[in-house]
């Protein structure tokens, strides 16, 4: 990929040790540590918000794959928040990478501390014309506007800085609605994840580059109170294993789950088992790898493709951590942890005995929607986050997933939305930049669209389906 120079924009970040906040009374955990077989362990005070990490880290990144994570209990009898959020991390210019790796910069001002937005392309709402190149939006960027064509849309003081504009309504909710925990939908640092190899760190490490990345557009951008300290609950997105490639520093986001007291992501695909004993309901949300979607063959479609023989070293190699071993082999392995997956899958909601089910997945509402159907209409699965598409959708694709509800938010501001973010005639979703406030209880979920400017765009509410 080209690398131009990018964004107007700084902001003073705090580093992670920095960074303190409080969960209140009423969010307040109790998590109790099991052992990879299931086997009780010491518990967690019970003001500790985000969980043990006695469980060490393992020998590679797929070492816990379909682990049944350390329980989460939320105490107290008022209103249960969660939000969800997806494709928010910004690229960073400042990060000088490893092995030979370019900056992360994309247009003018660029260089300085990130998150700067990665700008991408628009199309019409058929996908059947390009309305806005990547090269066009880069002028946008270069110029603040000035030059630019009318048909990328650009509206300066909210496409320059989505992150942030999202981030800021994000923490002013949190310190008013305090939610337990964060669904992320993955895409968690643009271009391409974590900007070291796939292996060339241990996994009881955290590399240079990853410290600063996770430092400067995660642990510096959401904290505050309501918010700080509390888990999110993670899975990769196609850009985070490296987006037109493989053999990125994916593996280190899996590591970072035994380095901080929040970020939970201990495999490609887990699960969490949360209760809220005041209120006398449970949930199981099964978190769940689909990045299969963008790997293909080799010489197949070079710039939507993390198997791309084009972008991809002809010696890349994630063997060490537990990944695809070559080019060639890419496609199969990624098809393969995808296919593991759906007995896995399966499995859990059958035997769950939680009052909800939800899944957390990257690819968006629609993707191999027959297996998703199945697993409401069969199994009971009650609500499906997923993001990629960079926007916000409620209730995306409910006919083909057999009335199943369904969220897009891809629309945290790491890359630029899909369509004008002053124009919600032309896309699928209610908004472009935003996230989703889900108020949870035994007998429903509230769920309301939050766009960047703090307005609630859309609303819905789910049912247990069993």
């Amino acid at each position: 990929m080209r690398r131009f120079g990018v964004l107007l924009l700084s902001v003073g970040l705090c580093r992670a040790e920095d960074a303190v906040g409080s969960a209140g009374v009423d969010g307040a955990y109790f998590d109790s540590v099991k052992s990879l077989r299931g086997s009780a362990a010491a518990s967690e005070d019970s003001n500790a918000t985000a969980g043990p990490r006695r469980l060490g880290a393992p020998p590679t990144a797929m070492g816990y794959k379909g682990i049944d994570w350390s329980p989460i209990s939320v105490y107290g009898t008022g209103a249960k928040h969660i939000f969800a959020i997806g494709d928010w991390g910004g690229m960073d210019g400042s990060l000088s990478p490893c092995c030979g790796r370019p900056r992360i910069i994309a247009y003018s001002g660029g260089h300085t501390p990130g998150p700067h937005v990665f700008p991408r392309s628009r199309w019409n709402r058929a996908h059947s014309a390009l309305l806005c190149t990547h090269k066009q939006f880069v002028e946008c960027f270069n110029t603040r506007g000035s030059s630019c064509a009318a048909s990328c849309g650009f509206v300066p003081e909210v496409d320059m800085q989505p992150q942030f504009l999202v981030a800021n309504v994000f923490k002013a909710r949190a310190a008013a609605k305090n939610p337990d925990y964060i669904l992320n939908v993955g895409d968690n640092f643009y271009w391409g994840g974590i900007e070291v190899d796939c292996g060339s760190t241990p996994m009881s490490q955290i590399s240079g580059t990853a410290r600063h990345q996770f430092d400067n557009i995660f642990e510096g951008i959401y904290q505050g109170p309501g918010l700080s300290n509390k888990p999110w609950l993670s899975v990769l997105g196609n850009h985070d294993w490296g987006g037109r490639q493989f053999y990125n520093g994916w593996d280190q986001q899996i590591a970072y789950t035994w380095a901080s007291n929040r970020w939970r992501m201990p495999a490609p695909y887990w699960s969490q088992h949360v209760s809220y004993p005041d209120l006398g309901f449970t949930v199981d949300i099964l978190m769940h790898d689909s990045n299969a979607m963008d790997a293909k063959n080799p010489e197949e479609d070079p710039e939507h493709n993390m198997c791309s023989r084009k972008h991809n070293r002809p010696d890349a190699n994630c063997a060490s951590a537990g990944g695809p071993s070559s080019v060639d082999s890419c496609k199969g392995w990624f098809w393969g942890l995808y296919a593991e997956q759906k007995p896995w899958v399966e499995g859990k909601l059958a035997h769950s005995k939680a009052d909800w089910q939800i899944m957390v997945t990257h690819f968006p509402c629609g993707h191999d929607s027959g297996w998703y159907r199945s697993l409401h209409t069969r199994l009971g699965l009650d609500l499906l986050v997923t993001g990629h598409r960079h926007d916000q959708e409620l209730g995306s694709n409910w006919g083909a997933l057999g009335g199943m509800m369904c969220l897009v938010t891809g629309g945290g501001g790491g890359i630029t939305s899909e369509a004008s973010p002053w124009d919600r005639a032309h896309w699928y979703g209610e908004g472009q930049y935003g996230f989703y406030d889900l108020s949870i209880s035994k007998e429903k979920i509230f769920i309301e669209s939050i766009n960047y400017d703090g307005k609630v765009l859309k609303s819905a509410t789910v049912r247990p389906s069993r």
